[in-house]
């Protein structure tokens, strides 16, 4: 159990708590997660301002629910090795998706076809630092089915970030922040990549 986990799971843990005594398993919640974020990414990629902020809507519901597929493990104690790489993996699909989705969905705008360009970069940026992310688990050594997770304060994780997605959408201020998220995106890559090199050096 984290000691200090953010806000979201923390309302993660009381919402999932009707599920404990159900026939529901923490990786259908992590299937259905994914479901919704394609479904939410889908709807950025048409390009048109009602389906694209819905879409910013379902894509922040499913990076919530995210929280609820862990938290159901821990309470019915299902945590697996399976679940901690099917979380790790639908996430970055569901990053990837966004990315590309927005790309698509810009290409009319006024990055033109940079935004594709600008989608695919988002993209790849999401899944490397999985298989970053993922290598500095091994390193840490962190316990079984335990991930290191995101840089956060006062109950705040970098990811949370995300839940912005949805006034930012409404407002029609999405195509900027779709090209700052592509920075972004780049940025955390390499920062994962420095701390990856730092524990190497530190356990050598």
């Amino acid at each position: 159990m984290m000691k200090n986990p953010p806000w979201d799971q923390r309302i993660a843990r009381v919402l999932v708590q009707p599920l404990v005594r159900a026939p529901v398993t923490p990786n259908q919640l992590t299937v259905v997660t994914l479901v919704v974020a394609l479904v939410g990414a889908g709807l950025l990629a048409t390009g048109d301002a009602q389906f694209v902020g819905w879409g910013a809507v379902i894509f922040a519901l499913a990076r919530f629910l995210d929280h609820f597929d862990g938290e159901l493990a821990r309470q019915k104690n299902m945590k697996s090795r399976i679940g901690y790489y099917l979380d790790y993996i639908t996430g970055a699909i569901s990053y990837a998706a966004l990315f590309l989705g927005m790309g698509i969905g810009f290409r009319d705008g006024a990055l033109g076809a940079w935004s594709i360009v600008l989608g695919i970069g988002g993209a790849t940026c999401a899944i490397v630092s999985m298989f970053i992310n993922l290598r500095i688990d091994k390193v840490a050594e962190l316990e079984d089915g335990e991930a290191i997770g995101y840089p956060g304060v006062a109950g705040f994780e970098l990811e949370d970030g995300i839940y912005l997605l949805v006034p930012i959408a409404w407002f029609g201020w999405l195509e900027p922040f779709f090209a700052l998220a592509g920075i972004g995106a780049t940025v955390y890559c390499l920062w994962t990549l420095a701390m990856l090199v730092r524990l190497h050096r530190s356990s050598a």
